[in-house]
Order: structure tokens, then C-alpha cells, then sequence
């Protein structure tokens, strides 16, 4: 990640120029540069000597990730102020450098907002602003370092996590196959992959769908940390660590509820997992996210987490692992037969960022979304399973079977000049190549 190189620009605010195309883009087709431009301008006209500094700073900020519709904000402490960025497109880039002396009533005043101890800074702490300004919630996470605190604030409930399933942008067979697995009335389905490839916006969508097509008539429930969106029809919960109400218990207690579809927000640890797949084995449909690179691999962490490979065969529906991929600004993007930039891809030409105001430079507007689904119900997966093969072996035997494995989609999307062989290495690099 490149270091921001600011100029002077006021008391307060010192402005910083657009980072070179490693950054992401803002809001699919929108514009980055005004909101930017207006953040920059409002905080530099700012004077941080008045004691509203900080609240004014904090606004001015919060409605700029409202604006661009941002996941999460950085706020680092450095030697001369706050190096403020904004992550987009699931890709850092900056907002501003605020000068030397406001780091710590910034830092304060989120602090403040999110119910945290303010003269408490030299340990982590954490918390939630409930009803922002813009109603959105948000996690405010708090770490000391050598320059004073560092903040991170994640925003839940943005607009991509309204989608259905037909708006995720799956090749539409991909869609078929998860419409099919949610008509199942028992077993599991796992959503898969790292944290920023969309998991929760595929998940929510499943319910909705699931909401939809039966008209309410199935009984939804969900345990959620924390609920990220509210859903129509879903009898949602969020743990509360502190009383004691966590996942495991949530998840017992949700048996007694005459459940038929049952989310869990995230698969964690061993006992969670455990659970899950005996209560997928009881009748009820399960959905849940789990951290894993691959379909294979989210099946292999399971029996490695230490859940019977039985139960995994048993109570495994399927898993859809899946990517998000920047795609290519329309307006600057240039084509290339250098094999330079083809980064081992088999292509003969491929489009490549350039930069331009539309997308402020980074050469990418919005993302599309690549997945692989695994489906557990084949008798070659299942015996592969049982026999406790590891990833690479079920990878292959899963693609053997008919599985789509992502790297393939991603050439595709380079071969529509979609996306960029650059931006492929970046997300899937070589792991995970068949």
C-alpha cells in the first residue's frame, strides 16, 4: 500500500492526492472524487482549536462513509496527526491526514458515541454506535499503538447487502444450484471464503429468497454477531457475550423454537461447528458463513477442527465458496497483448487499468463476484470425505464431478475485459488454481 505524500491544506486537514491504481474504486458507478474533494474541503476548513473540533470532524467523516457507502474507515495514529482511509472495492485508499494535536479527541469522541471507557487507551477495546446519524450501525474497534489509539470503524447495512440472489451476478446455473439447495429441509450449506468476499451479502440473500418463495411459510430464525441486516421475516437474535448468551447456547435454545431454516452468522470454533451439523441433522436447514480459501478446504477444516467425518458426509449439503473481483473502469481501461500483464494467465490480450477521474484513478469501478460450488451430495465427494482425503485431492475430485472452480470464472471475466489479470493475481493469486 502506497504512503500518502500530503500538502498543506489549512489548520486542520493536510489533503492527500489520489493513490496510483492499487486502490479501489467507490459505490458501483458512482463517482469518488466529489465526496472526496468535500470531506477534504470541510475538514480543512475545520479549526482544531474549538472544542466542537472533534464532534464536527467525526460527522464530517461518518456522512463521507455514508456517501461513498464504505465497509470500513481506518484511522491510524502516525507521527504528524491521523492518516484517515477508507476501504472500497475491498481495497484501501485515503480520505485525508489530519495534523498533529487531534488524534486523541478524534479517538475520544468515537469512543464517546460507541459507550467506551475514553480514559482507558492503553488497552483494546470495543463497541457499537446503535443509531448513527445515518442509520446505519457501526463497530467501533479501538488498539493502542506507538502514537496514540487507532481506530477502525466497520458499517453494516450497506445497500449491496439488499441483494437477491439473482442480483449477486452468479452465472445463473451457479443460482439454480443454491435456489436448489434451499428447498432442502435438512442439512447444512456453508457460505465460505476470507473476510471482505461478501459471505454476509450471499447469506442475507439466501434468506430473503428462502422468505419469498415460501411466503413466510417456513419458520426462519437466526443467531447472529451481530445482526449486520434486518430481514423481513427472519426471527433474528444477536449474542451478548457479557450475559453469557452465546452461540452454542443460542443454537440450543433455537431448537426448542420449532425451527425449519436456522442461520448461523459464523462458524468459529469447534463447538459451534459441532452443533450446527447435528442440528442440520435433526430436520432443520442450516446456513452459515465459515472462513476458508476453497470449497475442499472449508469440508478438510471441519474434520481437522475435529468434527467425525461422518457427520460431515451426513450433514453437509454443499459449500459455495466465493471472491470478489474489482472490475474495469469503462471509461480508461486499455487493452494489452504484453504478456507482462497477463500474470501467467492463458490469454493472448487482456484489458488493464489506467486511470481516470471517473474512477479516481484506481482504473475500477464497483466488483463482480466468482464462486465455486461444492456439492456434498455426490457419492464421489462423500466417499472422499469419509476416507478423510485432503483439500488438494477433494479440489480435484470435486472439478472432476463437475464443479466450476473459481480461477475459471476469473478467466472468464478477464476474457470479457471485465476485470484484469493484475486484479486476479491480486485476489486468488496461484493457491488456488486447478
Amino acid at each position: 500500500m502506497n504512503e500518502m505524500s500530503p500538502t498543506g491544506a489549512g489548520p486542520a486537514v493536510l489533503s492527500t492526492p489520489v493513490s496510483p491504481p492499487a486502490a479501489s474504486s467507490g459505490r458501483p458507478g458512482g463517482d469518488l472524487s466529489g465526496p472526496l474533494d468535500s470531506v477534504r474541503r470541510r475538514l480543512a476548513s475545520m479549526n482544531p482549536s474549538l472544542p466542537a473540533y472533534a464532534t464536527d470532524a467525526v460527522d464530517a467523516l461518518l456522512d463521507f462513509a455514508n456517501a461513498v457507502g464504505t465497509s470500513d474507515m481506518h484511522l491510524q495514529p502516525v507521527e504528524k496527526g491521523i492518516d484517515v482511509r477508507f476501504r472500497h472495492d475491498g481495497v484501501l485508499q485515503p480520505v485525508a491526514a489530519v495534523a498533529p494535536g487531534t488524534s486523541s479527541s478524534i479517538a475520544a469522541r468515537l469512543k464517546i458515541l460507541a459507550d467506551l471507557l475514553t480514559y482507558q487507551n492503553d488497552v483494546p477495546q470495543e463497541g457499537r454506535i446503535a443509531n448513527p446519524r445515518h442509520g446505519r450501525e457501526i463497530r467501533v474497534s479501538t488498539f493502542p499503538t506507538l502514537h496514540g489509539e487507532r481506530v477502525v470503524l466497520r458499517f453494516f447495512g450497506h445497500h449491496r447487502e439488499l441483494s437477491g440472489l439473482e442480483e449477486l451476478g452468479n452465472p445463473p446455473q451457479l443460482t439454480a444450484r443454491i435456489r436448489d439447495a434451499l428447498v432442502e429441509t435438512s442439512g447444512a450449506m456453508l457460505i465460505s471464503g476470507p473476510a471482505g468476499s461478501g459471505k454476509s451479502t450471499t447469506l442475507y440473500a439466501c434468506l430473503r429468497h428462502i422468505v419469498t418463495s415460501t411466503n413466510g411459510s417456513r419458520s426462519v430464525v437466526s443467531i447472529e454477531d451481530p445482526i449486520e441486516v434486518p430481514v423481513a421475516g427472519v426471527a433474528q437474535s444477536q449474542v451478548d457475550q457479557a450475559s453469557g448468551f452465546d452461540l452454542k447456547m443460542g443454537l440450543r435454545s433455537l431448537m426448542r423454537q420449532d425451527p425449519e431454516v436456522i442461520m448461523v452468522g459464523e462458524i468459529r470454533d469447534r463447538d459451534t461447528a459441532e452443533f450446527a451439523i447435528q442440528a442440520s441433522l435433526t430436520g432443520q436447514l442450516l446456513l452459515a458463513t465459515f472462513h476458508s480459501d476453497t470449497s475442499a478446504g472449508a469440508v478438510t477444516r471441519l474434520i481437522e477442527m475435529g468434527i467425525e467425518p461422518f457427520l460431515v458426509r451426513s450433514g453437509l449439503i454443499t459449500v459455495v465458496t466465493q471472491r470478489l473481483l474489482r472490475t474495469l473502469c469503462k471509461q480508461c481501461a486499455r487493452e494489452s497483448t504484453d504478456p507482462a500483464d497477463f500474470f501467467g494467465m492463458e490469454v493472448d490480450r487482456a484489458r488493464v487499468p489506467t486511470g481516470c477521474p471517473q474512477c479516481n484513478g484506481t482504473g475500477y469501478r464497483g466488483r463482480a463476484m466468482i464462486s465455486e460450488f461444492l456439492d456434498v451430495r455426490n457419492d464421489h465427494i462423500g466417499r472422499a470425505i469419509l476416507r478423510k482425503a485432503d483439500s488438494r485431492e477433494l479440489y480435484r475430485i470435486a472439478i472432476d464431478n463437475g464443479m466450476t472452480p473459481m480461477f475459471m470464472q476469473a478467466g472468464s471475466l478477464v476474457r470479457e475485459g471485465r476485470t484484469s489479470p493484475a486484479e486476479v493475481w491480486r485476489v486468488l493469486g496461484t493457491a488456488i488454481r486447478p
